[in-house]
């Protein structure tokens, strides 16, 4: 690992660990980010965004197993779906627990996405707490296809921006959006 990644993930924890907000790439688009156990932190991120706290936020954990602790009942099969999936799908879980009560929608249900991408997964399992991830944009705004896309009231907001993929200028997309239905279909929220 590069020096300047490795100072990232420093940097990334310091800011997390004491309720900051992190302007960070994951494995979709630049996403704004916090300890998702921390109420305040999360506050602070929907301040930023100028977003209704009624609108829920995507939690990303480094491992399918992460979900046993933060969900009452983590479908069985859940490793078997996940592993089906093609691209960063963010999955609509019942039951959210041990997460910042600002994080959860009202009706209990939390979406959660396994990344794979090594940026976060290094900063997660190091952090040991899952991260929000919300898209780096004022709520309405388009969402940034690369860091150049973030504008400066965002990058101004937070309390650390990642070095690490600044200069990647490659076109991401935000993550499929799916819940997984008690017969176990999947219904798609956004593709």
């Amino acid at each position: 690992m590069t020096t300047e990644f490795e100072n990232d993930i420093v940097q990334s924890l310091s800011a997390l660990r004491h309720g900051g907000l992190i302007l960070y790439p994951t494995d979709t688009i630049w996403g704004i980010g916090c300890d998702a156990t921390d109420e305040k932190a999360v506050q602070r991120i929907f301040q930023l965004k100028q977003r209704d706290e009624s609108k829920s936020l995507v939690i990303l954990m480094a491992d399918v197993r992460d979900l046993v602790k933060y969900l009452s009942h983590p479908p069985p099969d859940i490793a078997e779906t996940l592993s089906t999936f093609k691209r960063p799908t963010t999955v609509i879980y019942e039951g959210a627990l041990h997460l910042a009560p600002n994080a959860i929608a009202a009706d209990g249900t939390i979406a959660i996405r396994i990344v794979q991408d090594t940026f976060c997964r290094h900063l997660i399992k190091r952090l040991r707490k899952p991260l929000v991830s919300t898209s780096a944009n004022i709520s309405g705004a388009p969402s940034p296809a690369s860091f150049r896309d973030v504008t400066q009231e965002i990058r101004k907001g937070v309390d650390y921006t990642v070095e690490y993929r600044r200069h990647d200028t490659t076109p991401h997309q935000a993550s499929r959006i799916v819940r997984i239905l008690a017969d176990g279909t999947l219904e798609i929220l956004r593709d």
